[in-house]
């Protein structure tokens, strides 16, 4: 069966009119004859919104009873039974009430796409999972509904509905989007220009990103080489040399100039074993283009220019940063240099040189490249020099000219083999050697035109000529491998250096440290493989990049870290030199492997503890404080039972008191004591809804006396989010606690206010004071631990969770809780909350729509 195809609306700001949208589209696909049905749409009673729904065929919700209160979700058996051709969804981002087969929308959405069902549905930029954090900078409102970002993109259709701050604000002001009393509220909090303005951006460079992944693979499946600037991207080169952060920084300034331009670093590696920077330097190169908002690359390839414009236009660039080269006036003639060569073949890519304080100073010995290593260049300009220097220079001298003499012919021959030495290292030169004698012999050395040699003076020359160069040869070699073994034991020492410094540090990321392995070494994929014993099957611990081995037979370099652990590389075959600083990796990984498990069992062990100490505070309050109530309850009830004695009305009903406050005792302890599992157990989920404090807290004071507390909550307090049920429990533990604490004739004063917030925002207080005997400040803290009770409290009234319950609840409505000493004497404790504009986010309808 085909997946069903996805459509969303993805709206800028709540208000902008996803719903109205996505009705018209329902509307223009039944014009069609499409079979289209409503899932769920949530219409908020917009007039204009709620009259798009007629025409079109409703499906029954499903209707849930949770706290006492109804409500109603998305039927997703219907949808299934009926299986329409289309099917609307409002709300994406919606949390399921509990007792939903799924706990969000979009997986109710997944369902109906895997059952062949297509889905137009919605979702505001601000419930992208990944800009929760940033959303939360700009209004001040944690989204505690969220999608992942994933879900988003797969979708087959994105449409961006957007509306400028003005338009939108105007909407709310003539009341198409809150209900009148309300819109003051929303513009002068989450609906301020300033918010919508950056909701707007946020919204329009997500949807960009996605667009960009749109046409990079339309322009793979059309093999489309040429860049299309459709969006600045900026690629600086980077050598690993100390001028790569002037680069990345006047690359980032550049980028800075163009709104949603794209930073990208990348260094170009030779194939020839370690890389030719110090990893530290990398290192740090990386971490600067990452804390610019740019990305940081390592490419592969022999040919730097070719590799580096590849790499451009496969990212499409449209500008690329260089540096100006550190090479000296007279290494040119060996080259162009990359610059250079960049600049002339880029095409329609920008290239920009930017000077630094480096600049002609020179190349230093980078840590494993040889700077003397005679690479393919120098070999070839060796054997040209070699060969066909010694048959150039003989026509020279053989021509009209008078003869210079014999031994300055050998001298002459002799600096032609001494510059193929130093050009192109022992080979050429010994080939300058043999083809110079040769050429000295037949030509230059009597009889002329012969091999043959008539003065014995002559051939001790020849034979001087040649141990002269293939000396001078064979030093030049000598220097070139010392050299190359010099770079790269710094190479080796600098990176055993920096990984030395990693494991001082306590650095601990086995992805991190496999990451680096692939880019000293320059492979496609580095896995960490292990076997629980010595014959046994190998399993990855850890692997980054392509196709990681599985095995280390299949691996095209492996390297075994103890009896239990191998490190695999796939990508190409290391030289043998290597292995050595490979084995240090491999070693350093099994170690940070076995650490981050010893860290995950030393946590385990602390949560055993700490369970075991709850579990024995249990016991002793158990022992006693549950006991005791026990105690009076079966005490009353035997002297009930009696027969021997003859108890009176008022007796009996003292008695019965005696057995209702003891069965009240151990309900309220029984509920602290399953409110703290579901705490700890992190079970514990609101269902978040604008309530009252006048009507949430006097009914949380229902089992204290009335003559113990002073209630002053005013009206016109704005509403609350939060879980009645939930706040109520922790009203009524806090205020017990007071009470109990508070001396004779001082009742508790319960009140509550509005606090004004610097950034515009509104938080409602409740404040409960008593005149008790207060609390340290050191202590402040631990009287919310489980099992706490401070000073001499009596035993029996308690198990000391009263607090460590009600400080659970308020964090998990998106509040907090907190202990001041009451003015005079006492303890206050501090019951915090948004207030409900602050939090309010509620989506809706006409717009102007973007199609991505």
């Amino acid at each position: 069966m085909a997946r069903g195809k996805l459509r969303i609306y993805l709206g800028a700001a709540p208000g902008v009119g996803k719903t109205f949208a996505m009705l018209s589209e329902a509307h223009r696909r039944l014009q069609r004859g499409t079979d289209v049905v409503v899932g769920l749409v949530e219409h908020h009673g917009r007039m204009r919104t709620e009259e798009l729904l007629a025409g079109l065929e409703v499906l029954p919700r499903r209707r849930l009873v949770h706290r006492g209160a109804v409500f109603t979700e998305l039927d997703v058996d219907a949808v299934l039974a009926r299986r329409p051709a289309v099917a609307l969804v409002d709300e994406l981002a919606h949390t399921n009430v509990p007792g939903c087969r799924n706990a969000k929308r979009w997986q109710d959405v997944e369902e109906l796409l895997t059952a062949g069902i297509d889905v137009v549905t919605t979702v505001n930029v601000q419930h992208l999972e990944s800009l929760g954090d940033v959303v939360e900078g700009i209004t001040g409102v944690r989204q505690r509904e969220t999608v992942p970002d994933e879900v988003v993109r797969r979708a087959d259709q994105l449409e961006l509905v957007d509306m400028s701050p003005e338009a939108l604000r105007r909407r709310l002001a003539h009341g198409n989007v809150y209900a009148p009393d309300k819109v003051d509220a929303a513009l002068s909090h989450y609906f301020r220009p300033g918010n919508l303005t950056a909701l707007r951006e946020l919204a329009l460079l997500w949807t960009a990103d996605r667009v960009d992944e749109y046409l990079q693979r339309y322009r793979a499946e059309h093999h489309i080489a040429a860049t299309w600037q459709a969006r600045e991207r900026i690629v600086v080169g980077l050598t690993g040399g100390p001028e790569g952060r002037t680069l990345i920084r006047r690359a980032a300034r550049i980028a800075a100039k163009g709104s949603g331009s794209e930073l990208l670093a990348v260094y170009i590696s030779r194939s020839d074993g370690l890389t030719a920077a110090s990893p530290q330097e990398l290192v740090e190169e990386r971490r600067l283009v990452e804390d610019l908002g740019g990305s940081f690359h390592m490419v592969l390839g022999d040919d730097v220019p070719s590799a580096l414009l590849d790499f451009a236009r496969g990212v499409n660039a449209t500008q690329i940063v260089l540096g100006s080269s550190r090479r000296r006036a007279w290494q040119y003639v060996f080259g162009p240099g990359v610059g250079a060569t960049v600049a002339r073949e880029s095409g329609d890519i920008d290239v920009h040189i930017v000077t630094h304080e480096h600049a002609a100073a020179g190349r230093p010995a980078l840590p494993g490249r040889l700077p003397t290593a005679l690479g393919p260049h120098r070999a070839v300009a060796g054997w040209l020099v070699g060969c066909a220097g010694p048959v150039l220079l003989t026509l020279l001298l053989a021509g009209p000219l008078e003869q210079p003499g014999l031994p300055t012919d050998m001298l002459l021959f002799l600096t032609l083999t001494v510059g193929a030495a130093l050009i192109g290292g022992l080979y050429p030169a010994l080939a300058s050697a043999v083809v110079g004698s040769l050429l000295l012999n037949y030509w230059f050395t009597p009889p002329l035109h012969t091999f043959t040699i008539a003065n014995p003076e002559n051939i001790l020359g020849l034979a001087i000529f040649a141990a002269v160069a293939v000396s001078v040869a064979s030093v030049v070699d000598i220097a070139a491998r010392r050299t190359q073994q010099a770079a790269r034991s710094r190479a080796e020492a600098d990176t055993l250096s920096h990984l030395a410094g990693s494991v001082l540090r306590g650095e601990d990321s086995l992805a991190a440290l496999l990451d680096q392995v692939r880019e000293t070494f320059q492979t496609e994929s580095v896995a960490l493989l292990e076997r629980g014993q010595e014959y046994g099957q190998w399993s990855c611990a850890g692997a980054v990049g392509p196709r990681p081995a599985a095995r280390p037979e299949d691996a095209d370099v492996d390297v075994p870290a103890g009896d239990r652990f191998a490190l695999a590389l796939t990508g190409r075959v290391l030289p043998a030199a290597d292995r050595r600083v490979l084995g240090a990796f491999a070693a350093q990984a099994a170690v940070v492997l076995e650490r981050r498990r010893l860290s995950e069992e030393a946590a385990a062990a602390r949560r055993l503890a700490e369970g075991n100490r709850i579990r024995t505070a249990l016991l002793a309050a158990v022992s006693h404080d549950l006991r005791t109530p026990l105690a009076g309850i079966k005490a009353a009830v035997s002297s009930l039972r009696s027969e021997d004695v003859e108890w009176g009305p008022e007796d009996e009903a003292e008695l019965l008191a005696g057995i209702e406050a003891g069965a009240d005792r151990l309900d309220h302890l029984i509920n602290n004591l399953l409110d703290m599992s579901r705490l700890q157990t992190g079970t514990v989920t609101p269902l978040l809804q604008e309530v009252d404090l006048d009507e949430v807290v006097p009914a949380a004071l229902g089992g204290v006396p009335p003559d113990r507390v002073q209630l002053d909550i005013p009206e016109t307090l704005p509403m609350v989010p939060a879980d009645p049920g939930l706040l109520e429990r922790a009203v009524a533990n806090v205020v017990e606690n007071a009470v109990k604490y508070s001396g004779d004739g001082h009742p508790v004063l319960v009140a509550a206010s509005v606090l004004r917030l610097a950034d515009g925002g509104d938080r409602v207080e409740l404040r409960i004071a008593d005149r008790g005997p207060g609390v340290p400040d050191e202590a402040k803290d631990r009287i919310f631990e489980p099992f706490q009770r401070y000073g001499d409290a009596p035993r029996g009234t308690g198990v000391g969770l009263g607090l460590a319950v009600a400080r659970g609840f308020v964090e998990a409505m998106g509040g907090s809780i907190t202990a001041e000493d009451t003015p005079g004497g006492g303890l206050t404790m501090v019951l915090t909350l948004p207030s409900a504009a602050a939090h309010r986010d509620i989506p809706q309808p006409p717009p102007s729509a973007l199609t991505a």
